[in-house]
């Protein structure tokens, strides 16, 4: 089964974190963390600045790793590194995405999680 390299920001904003709905594909509709693939050469941090540029028009400031989350879908296998971030400048424009919401940690199961960002909303959900 392929494998796919991904990062995800978990943009927190004081209580909130902001979490963005899909808006293509074959997983349209499903609630995760902003981010995408990992392209050649680049290292996870510079991934992660670089699709939230293109995705939300916004620069984030990448903070720790949160956690691995190793996932696997009918058609291929998700290897996700999320790490927490902050919003350095930006409005944060969906380009790409059809909806976005800013959640409290009490907010997060108000929304349909896709399998591997679920994993990582429960360990955001522990932290203290």
């Amino acid at each position: 089964m392929k494998t796919i390299r991904v990062v995800a920001a978990v943009i927190q904003d004081e209580d909130r974190v902001f979490a963005t709905q899909r808006g293509y594909g074959e997983f349209k509709d499903g609630w995760e963390f902003p981010g995408g693939k990992v392209e050649t050469g680049e290292t996870p941090e510079e991934a992660l600045k670089r699709e939230i540029r293109e995705e939300l028009e916004a620069e984030i400031e990448v903070g720790r790793l949160l956690t691995v989350v190793d996932c696997d879908y009918p058609k291929f296998h998700i290897s996700m590194m999320c790490f927490l971030c902050t919003l350095k400048s930006g409005q944060l424009i969906l380009k790409e995405h059809e909806a976005a919401k800013w959640l409290t940690k009490d907010q997060l199961q108000s929304v349909a999680w896709l399998p591997a960002d679920l994993e990582a909303v429960d360990v955001y959900r522990k932290m203290k």
